[in-house]
């Protein structure tokens, strides 16, 4: 091929929906399971800007037997006339144009969760087929695509219905070929739905599972009451220290803005913002602007009513966070994002708009109720010294020299300097500490024994988790600081790998590591470093073969490949614990870097640790109590 030949030629312009699916990441980020469930909320998003818009009261979702989707709404029902620009259906023009919607001339939805208008187009160049019905002037309207978006035969009238019935039914079955899983989730759809119908009040949004023959009705989510029962929801497992859930909201210049807050008698705060529905997970101006009035009314009320003296330092914005569950929601008909993964809302115009929201709403709720006032400033009090206490405590690990008496022997440290190549195995006791340090690869691979069961820290704030020397040797190990100090950019190993035992105690050490990196050291997670050993957990050997494998299902699935002489004589062994195993057994089950299984850990496994320890391990008893109850059944070895 000619190199130096490069011409008009050499352009290639994909048509219509090619692009999406020759470039699948730009527009729903990913192909594996996440950009899978990825094409419901599009569809689903376009039922909530109807019901945003006041004309839809229900939508339903339903897996299908063959992992299709459906998603029915009673909303207007897309427009079923010929466009003017295309020459076709309207239905087919936002299901074949991309960015053709009722999103950009303000005239078709005021407020929008799906901004681009490429939701409808993308589901469909992205699936192997894709039916829409719409109920609209007492005719029912049907067209049908396939193989990535090309239009079988034009809208056609396929029936009657009632005049006063109106709507949309969008089925659709993402192609086998663009996505790395064709298998719907129903707990996946079940969390994002109840958070859409927390956020979306008075909305009726049903989800069903046609795949499941015993579930015939589904899950009905409906809140009247919005974010306040989403607080409500967030608190079940948590004590509050008052009984009211604050809810305030405002409109200016068509932006509405609501917030609901609750205090705990946690150390952690819970703080989740929205616009449009979608998660601003880096915040932004709405956010901003109710940080910010918070922090100023309950010190201004904390002075005037002489709870905060004059000699008393003013709290910060940490203190007056402890312990709050907080839903912020903004309604924007043009919000501006900002950020990599656009998580971020930049409006200006909404800082103040939130500040004047929040601060009137809240100091009004001080002043007409001072015993939850008193409560809430008191407990801000009492962050206020534990922060001051824990300034002291982190002096300890600031220094962060690897060779100091207190940190001395804990830690085997790996000859490489090289984060990208260096990880850190966290493992349990000292038994199994000393085989993995004479298993390892000492270039590479560090190892740091815990002697016992670290803090909890649900239960504990910075100062007291600062004096546990189980976390002081972690954080020192890590090098990356902790709290405002923390620095990503300095974490020594870009693979840290909790390694316990398959038994109920590893599982409490494991979901107690998750815990703490979850509370102080989340944006290690979120980049992808934290990794769960995979040991195995049994033995199989025949002949001169010897075969480990990770559960009884892969156990069952080795011994069926097998033919039945050889399975007759193969000899089976449950593992013994991490402790138990030789140098040269973890190195080969679990450690080399060639033939171990490792599990990613993500931000949601973190959640799920820290709402079962909260459950497990908070003060209310009677979570604790139902869950033994539910669960009880499920128990097969028991460790006593």
């Amino acid at each position: 091929m000619n190199k130096e030949h490069y011409d008009a030629s050499d352009i290639q312009v994909l048509e219509g929906l090619e692009a999406v699916r020759k470039r699948p990441g730009m527009y729903i980020g990913t192909t594996d399971v996440k950009g899978l469930h990825h094409l419901v909320w599009e569809i689903v998003d376009n039922a909530i800007d109807e019901s945003l818009a006041g004309y839809c009261n229900n939508i339903e979702v339903i897996i299908n037997k063959d992992n299709s989707i459906t998603v029915k709404d009673d909303g207007r029902g897309i427009p079923v006339d010929i466009h003017p620009k295309t020459k076709k259906s309207t239905v087919e023009t936002v299901y074949t144009v991309l960015h053709a919607g009722g999103k950009f001339g303000g005239g078709g939805y005021k407020v929008s969760g799906g901004l681009h208008g490429v939701g409808a187009s993308v589901v469909n160049a992205l699936s192997s087929w894709v039916e829409v019905t719409v109920y609209k002037n007492g005719k029912v309207n049907f067209i049908r695509f396939e193989n990535g978006g090309k239009t079988t035969e034009p809208l056609k009238v396929i029936g009657d219905c009632d005049e006063n019935r109106t709507g949309t039914s969008v089925t659709f079955k993402p192609d086998s070929e663009i996505f790395d899983t064709d298998i719907y989730d129903y707990n996946t759809l079940k969390v994002r739905i109840r958070e859409l119908a927390f956020l979306n009040k008075g909305l009726r949004i049903t989800l069903r599972d046609d795949r499941d023959e015993e579930d015939t009705t589904g899950e009905i989510f409906m809140y009247e009451g919005g974010i306040s029962e989403y607080v409500k929801f967030i608190n079940q497992e948590k004590t509050p220290i008052h009984e009211n859930i604050i809810h305030l909201e405002g409109e200016e210049d068509g932006v509405m803005f609501e917030v609901a807050l609750q205090y705990t008698n946690g150390y952690n705060d819970n703080i989740y913002s929205f616009v449009n529905n979608i998660n601003t997970h880096d915040g932004g101006t709405h956010e901003d602007g109710v940080k910010r009035a918070l922090t100023r009314v309950i010190n201004s009320y904390g002075k005037k009513s002489g709870i905060i003296k004059e000699k008393d330092e003013s709290l910060t914005g940490d203190d007056v966070k402890e312990g709050l569950t907080m839903i912020v929601s903004c309604k924007h008909p043009n919000p501006q994002f900002e950020g990599q993964t656009k998580g971020r809302l930049g409006n200006s115009e909404v800082r103040k708009l939130a500040d004047s929201v929040f601060s009137e709403g809240f100091e009004k709720f001080l002043l007409e109720n001072p015993d939850e006032a008193k409560i809430i400033v008191e407990k801000a009090q009492l962050a206020c010294r534990a922060r001051n206490a824990a300034k002291k405590a982190r002096e300890i690990t600031r220094k962060n020299d690897l060779a100091t008496t207190n940190f001395f022997g804990k830690l085997s440290d790996c000859k490489s300097k090289d984060p990208k190549v260096s990880e850190i195995f966290i493992v349990e006791g000292d038994s199994a500490g000393g085989s993995a340090k004479k298993g390892r690869d000492a270039m590479t691979q560090a190892i740091l024994p815990l002697r016992g069961k670290i803090l909890n820290v649900e239960k504990a704030r910075l100062d007291k988790a600062l004096g546990n020397e189980e976390i002081r040797t972690i954080i020192t190990a890590f090098g990356t600081g902790i709290g405002n100090e923390f620095n990503l950019e300095k974490l020594r190993y870009h693979k840290i790998i909790i390694m316990t035992d398959a038994d109920v105690d590893g599982s409490h050490i494991r979901v107690l590591l998750l815990t703490l990196f979850y509370r102080f050291f989340r944006p290690i997670v979120e980049a992808g470093h934290v990794y769960a050993a995979q040991p195995p957990l049994f033995r199989i050997m025949h002949g001169k073969t010897r075969k480990y494998v990770l559960d009884e299902k892969e156990k069952e699935d080795y011994l069926a490949s097998l033919s039945e002489t050889i399975r007759n004589r193969a000899e089976i062994a449950r593992m013994k614990g991490l402790g138990e195993m030789d140098a040269d057994e973890l190195n080969e089950t679990t450690m080399d870097i060639e033939k171990r299984v490792l599990r990613k850990i993500t931000v949601e496994d973190c959640v799920q640790a820290d709402t079962m320890f909260s459950k497990l391990m908070g003060e209310e008893v009677e979570p604790r109590r139902n869950f033994i109850e539910e669960n009880a059944r499920y128990v097969k070895n028991l460790d006593i």
